[in-house]
C-alpha cells in the first residue's frame, strides 16, 4: 500500500488513471453494440465469384464509375466501401447501369441477372467492405411484430413514402418510389444505404429486428384488400378529397343542366 501511495503523487498518475477510464468506456460500448450486430454473418464470396463480378464490372459499370470503381468526377461516384448492399439494390431494381450517362435512376427491369449482379456485389466488396448483402434470416417477417412495425413505419418512413408504401413527391423534383414492387431484402438494404434522398438508418439507429418488423408490415398492408372497392392509388387522403370534390362538382353540373333545362320548359 505504501508503495501505490508514493507513486499516486507522480505527474503521469492522472493520465494514467485518465486512459485506464477510457478503455473502460471503448470495452463497455463495444460491449453494449455487439448485442446489435448480426446474428448470421454473410456468406463469404469465393475468388472466382469476385474475378467474375470485376468482368461483370468492367463490361458494365467501369465507363461510368471507374475502371476500378474509382469514380469519374462529374459522372459517377466512386464505388470503394459502398457495400455489396448498396450495389445489389441499384442494381436488382435495375436503376444501375444506367442506359443512358446522366439519365434518371429509376427502377426498371434489372439488366444483369441475380448471379451477375451478386458477383458484381461480391467484388465491390472486395475492394473496401461497407454493408453485406442481408441474409435471408435478416428478413423474414417469421416472428416480426407488425404493430411495432406500423409505428416505426409511421415515425420514420410514412413522410416520404406515405402510409401504406405508395410513395410521394419530395422537394426540389425529387420523389419516394413506391415500395410495392420491392422484396424484402431491397427494402432492409435501403434502410441500410440510404439510395438517393432517403437517410441511412444502420443497425444502431433501427435495429435488425426493428427492420424486419418494418418489413413485415409493408409487405403485409400492400396485400390487404381495399374495404371501399377503389383503391384510388392507395395514396390517401388528397386522392380521396380530389375525388370526392370532383364528383360533387359534376353532380352540381348536372343539377344546374336539369334546372336550368326545366325552367327552359316551363317558360315555353
Amino acid at each position: 500500500m505504501s508503495w501505490i501511495t508514493a507513486r499516486r503523487r507522480h505527474p503521469a498518475a492522472g493520465y494514467l488513471v485518465v486512459a485506464f477510464v477510457l478503455v473502460l468506456i471503448g470495452t463497455a460500448y463495444a460491449v453494449i453494440t455487439s448485442g446489435h450486430a448480426s446474428a448470421s454473418p454473410p456468406a463469404v464470396a469465393n475468388s472466382a465469384q469476385i474475378a467474375y463480378g470485376r468482368q461483370v464490372f468492367v463490361e458494365d459499370c467501369a465507363t461510368c464509375h471507374g475502371f476500378f470503381a474509382e469514380g469519374v468526377n462529374g459522372q459517377a461516384p466512386g464505388l470503394i466501401g459502398v457495400g455489396a448492399a448498396a450495389v445489389d439494390f441499384q442494381v436488382s431494381t435495375g436503376r444501375m447501369p444506367l442506359a443512358v450517362s446522366g439519365a434518371e435512376a429509376d427502377r426498371k427491369p434489372p439488366h444483369l441477372s441475380p448471379a451477375q449482379t451478386h458477383a458484381v456485389a461480391a467484388y465491390i466488396q472486395s475492394l473496401g467492405g461497407g454493408p453485406p448483402i442481408p441474409s435471408a434470416a435478416q428478413v423474414s417477417s417469421a416472428g416480426a411484430n407488425v404493430g411495432l412495425g406500423q409505428q416505426l413505419f409511421v415515425a420514420n418512413c410514412a413522410a416520404c413514402h406515405n402510409f401504406v408504401g405508395a410513395g410521394g413527391a419530395l422537394t426540389d423534383g425529387k420523389y419516394a418510389p413506391a415500395l410495392v414492387p420491392s422484396t424484402p431484402s431491397q427494402i432492409y438494404e435501403a434502410m441500410l444505404t440510404g439510395p438517393e434522398a432517403m437517410p441511412v438508418f444502420n443497425d444502431l439507429t433501427v435495429t435488425p429486428q426493428e427492420k424486419r418488423d418494418i418489413i413485415a408490415y409493408v409487405t403485409q398492408v400492400r396485400a390487404e384488400p381495399n374495404p371501399g372497392g377503389f383503391s384510388l392509388g392507395r395514396i390517401g387522403p388528397v386522392t380521396e378529397g380530389l375525388v370526392a370534390f370532383l364528383g360533387l362538382l359534376f353532380f352540381m353540373v348536372l343539377a344546374a343542366l336539369w334546372i336550368t333545362a326545366k325552367h327552359g320548359k316551363a317558360h315555353e
